[in-house]
């Protein structure tokens, strides 16, 4: 429970000082320490081990000196979107995320899960030297994070699980070793889709978190201007600000991202650890039926083969029996490529997907596979407390929202 008064706050943060106090450092002043309090409810033994463990991850991860000392693979340089950009009306500085343009799939095959997290950590230590900078300036102390996380482009690829669990893990990085460094989150340009990744993501979210964030309408360059001068925000998003050559998406400052190439990708970073694997012996099927009861839900599919090719395709039966080919079973090389796609299941009924080995008269197919049916029922209420005026539903209708 948090402290109702000030004397008991000082109490509380007296105790939890001298607790830690075998690991304080210059910068630990009380303002700083108050926040790794707020994070755990001013509960002195639960902050206390938030602390310890942070302090141990800066030492494993050779934070202190990771702006002079580390440099980020080139795939990370080129590939991981967003970047900093302008400071608020508050003078906090501005991050904008460009989720719809990150292949996070891409990044994960091309690079090591610790170089994503030491480029987080890159990041939020960049965010503290601004703050001692934009401190000096203006004369009092600066801390927050403004974020806007751009969705624009997000598709049904952005659904793939392993890609969100590990953004998600790079947020909690910084969670847990930045806390309340996160001011505020605006989503702009929310697709379709987004109960959908809202209802994945939720239980990753803390509360604290989810306070934080914002779902903007189709009015969200008014909305983003009531705390960000025109100067400071990029023209793609409303305001004012381009590169020196014009370009208004400030690509010098916010990376582009796009599809990372194969060339890129690492022979020792396989995602199959997270499949399902089988064998579909010689002239067999594998079935997997799906139980779609809510139209509009979404039926997403990854799959390879260790050796050799496989067929696949999806089914749907109707009431009276009927059997139609939604996808039409094909040959795939999988063993070359590993193939994902989705399908939105416009009806409810028994969707299948097949897994055809039945052309083969002498091979065994060992075949890796996730299959995912995603429905955004569930989370109405805990959806529209993000979105702005309180109403997801009125929000997805004012920005006529048709593109997944």
């Amino acid at each position: 429970m948090a402290p109702r008064t000030k004397q008991e706050e000082s109490k509380v943060l007296f105790e939890f000082k001298e607790r830690i106090g075998d690991l304080l450092r210059p910068y630990h002043d009380d303002h700083t320490l108050r926040k790794w309090l707020k994070a755990r409810c001013f509960d002195v033994d639960k902050a206390e081990v938030m602390f310890r463990n942070s302090m141990a991850y800066r030492d494993k991860m050779k934070v202190d000196s990771i702006l002079e000392d580390y440099k980020q693979p080139e795939v990370i340089q080129k590939y991981l979107t967003g970047g900093f950009c302008g400071h608020d009306k508050e003078g906090t500085p501005i991050r904008i995320e460009l989720f719809g343009l990150l292949d996070m799939k891409g990044l994960m095959y091309s690079t090591r899960k610790s170089d994503l997290e030491k480029t987080k950590l890159h990041q939020c230590e960049s965010t503290l030297r601004d703050w001692k900078l934009q401190s000096n300036k203006l004369g009092r102390r600066i801390d927050g994070l403004t974020v806007i996380f751009d969705m624009d482009k997000v598709s049904t690829k952005s659904l793939w699980r392993p890609g969100l669990q590990m953004y998600l893990h790079i947020v909690k990085v910084m969670e847990d070793n930045y806390p309340e460094m996160m001011k505020q989150m605006f989503v702009v340009n929310a697709p379709k889709i987004f109960p959908i990744l809202w209802k994945i993501c939720r239980p990753l979210i803390s509360e604290d978190m989810k306070a934080k964030i914002h779902v903007l309408g189709a009015d969200y360059q008014e909305q983003l201007l009531k705390y960000i001068d025109e100067e400071q925000l990029p023209v793609f998003l409303g305001g004012t600000r381009k590169d020196p050559d014009g370009d208004p998406r400030c690509a010098s400052l916010i990376c582009q991202g796009g599809e990372v190439p194969r060339s890129y990708y690492s022979a020792e970073n396989t995602i199959t650890d997270i499949m399902e694997t089988a064998t579909i012996a010689k002239g067999e099927k594998m079935i997997i039926d799906f139980q779609v009861e809510k139209a509009d839900s979404i039926l997403r599919w990854e799959f390879r083969t260790d050796d050799f090719d496989v067929a696949f395709g999806v089914q749907y039966t109707y009431p009276n029996g009927t059997v139609k080919d939604v996808l039409p079973v094909r040959r795939y090389n999988a063993h070359q490529v590993t193939e994902d796609d989705s399908l939105v299941c416009t009806n409810t009924g028994t969707y299948a997907i097949v897994f055809d080995n039945s052309y083969s008269w002498t091979k065994a197919k060992c075949l890796h596979y996730l299959v995912e049916l995603h429905t955004c029922d569930g989370f109405d209420q805990d959806l529209d407390d993000v979105s702005t005026g309180g109403s997801w539903t009125r929000l997805a209708k004012d920005m006529q929202v048709t593109k997944l």
